[in-house]
């Protein structure tokens, strides 16, 4: 109160309050609990609270300035490598649980693709009308499949309603900030669905193969990642993620075949072939990333690929189950 007067006094009538709505001081007793929440629940060690008085404001000064030294002097002297992580291979053995040849024939998979796709129309509109935001991420080997499940997926969708972000290198922009910011800027509006085909999960992935992250770096991506799926969801999202899990064999199969069929030999480029030398090493990333990253509330679905049809049938009869799950909760 009597900063206020003196302001008031100092500035004459040039002093008013920004937003008189949220002016503190008359009601300096019904904001102090809220903010007394606020420091206890957000208090943490990475970004502690520093409560410093401010009834002498020369001392409170060479205060705020003593911490925030502090804090640069402990994060320079912070070790570059963090603590290794005591898990072995085995930990991580997702892939080689996966039976990649599911069967489906061209007769069923005719009848269940359409029965499907009619019924993603209508939860569509209901999704729309329950104002219930969704994103959908693809990944999986080269050659997996992606491309032919995202257009059966959105062959039966509004184009009004969905968007799908092809996700490549950062641009020279998108390089200039924290790697999630790309995919922050691409969240959809209510009732609107965001399909990626590739994700903020090559961070982990290629990032970590080809050293474009430091080990420290992509290692910390784990809890990262979650945490924004977790405020993501929290905000009402609908998540489902895919890997779309094919074989060595069936890749070089699929691979042959681009490059022996002229309308499809822009597919398959040298880097294709570059990543396959590195199976193993993307193989050990991909099963860390399955394991250490699948929630509760944005849960990896491993879609086996070797049949095209199954593969794409899997992923409309996710999204659908994910649709009507989402629906159910709204109406409770």
């Amino acid at each position: 109160k009597k900063n206020i007067a003196k302001n008031a006094k100092t500035l004459g009538k040039a002093w008013r309050d920004l937003n008189p709505a949220l002016d503190e001081s008359e009601d300096y007793d019904k904001f102090l609990p809220h903010y007394e929440k606020m420091l206890e629940a957000t208090d943490t060690v990475n970004a502690p609270w520093h409560l410093i008085a401010d009834d002498d404001p020369r001392s409170a000064r060479l205060e705020v300035f003593t911490k925030i030294a502090d804090a640069i002097e402990k994060a320079v002297q912070m070790p570059v490598e963090p603590a290794s992580d005591k898990r072995t291979a085995a930990t991580y053995d997702v892939l080689s649980k996966i039976d990649a040849n599911k069967e489906l024939t061209k007769e069923e998979y005719k009848e269940k693709l359409d029965k499907y796709q009619k019924k993603l129309t209508q939860l569509q509109i209901e999704m729309f009308k329950a104002q219930i935001p969704v994103v959908i991420g693809f990944e999986g080997w080269d050659a997996a499949g992606k491309g032919g499940a995202i257009r059966r997926l959105t062959a039966a969708l509004d184009p009004l309603g969905f968007h799908v972000h092809p996700i490549a290198a950062p641009n020279v922009v998108e390089k200039q900030f924290h790697y999630q910011w790309r995919f922050w800027t691409k969240l959809p509006q209510p009732g609107n669905i965001a399909i990626f085909d590739r994700t903020w999960y090559g961070r982990v992935m290629v990032e970590r193969i080809e050293g474009f992250a430091k080990p420290q770096e992509w290692q910390r991506a784990y809890d990262e990642i979650k945490d924004m799926e977790a405020q993501w969801s929290e905000h009402g999202i609908a998540i489902a993620k895919f890997w779309l899990q094919i074989d060595k064999d069936e890749q070089l199969r699929r691979f042959n075949d681009r490059q022996a069929d002229p309308n499809k030999q822009w597919k398959i480029t040298d880097e294709d072939w570059r990543n396959r030398d590195k199976w193993d090493a993307y193989e050990a990333a991909v099963n860390e990333m399955l394991v250490r990253t699948d929630t509760s509330y944005a849960p990896w679905t491993v879609v086996e690929g070797n049949n095209k049809y199954y593969a794409r049938l899997k992923v409309l009869k996710t999204v659908i189950d994910l649709f009507e799950r989402k629906l159910a909760e709204k109406q409770q």
